[in-house]
């Protein structure tokens, strides 16, 4: 039986955050885009630079809201947590978008469809501030 590594991002401390977005642009990079549009991680304020910034980006939950509210089962559990989508079966119903409690679930108005952080780690390899991580998962057989 032959195993792989795949990972789930974390923010390992808020506190370190400046706000820079460079963990945005490089997750919209994978899309070969140069702006923000299609980040599946964001950056916010929480209520000015005094009170520092909330990172926005799916934990992989173990049991995901956003893929039982989907009607087309496109949202497909990944193993240890998240989703995948399968854009074939999404209508575009937002219906992800609302019952993800994180806010991590975002939209590509361009495309109709939802932005699913997929956990490829370019958001935590461009944090020059050492906010984020991925911690790595081992999923046996696959």
């Amino acid at each position: 039986m032959s195993s792989r590594v795949t990972g789930r991002i974390s923010v390992r401390d808020v506190n370190l955050c400046v706000g820079c977005q460079c963990c945005m642009f490089a997750c919209s990079r994978r899309f070969g885009d140069a702006g923000l549009g299609r980040s599946a991680i964001h950056v916010g304020s929480a209520g000015g630079v005094e009170r520092g910034f909330i990172v926005y980006v799916c934990r992989g939950c173990p049991d995901p809201p956003c893929m039982k509210v989907c009607p087309t089962d496109a949202l497909i559990k990944r193993p240890h947590g998240g989703v995948v989508l399968d854009r074939s079966k999404c209508i575009g119903c937002r219906s992800c978008v609302e019952a993800c409690t994180l806010g991590a679930v975002f939209w590509d108005w361009e495309k109709n469809k939802p932005i699913i952080c997929v956990h490829c780690g370019l958001c935590v390899s461009h944090c020059p501030y050492g906010v984020l991580k991925i911690e790595p998962t081992m999923v046996d057989g696959r």
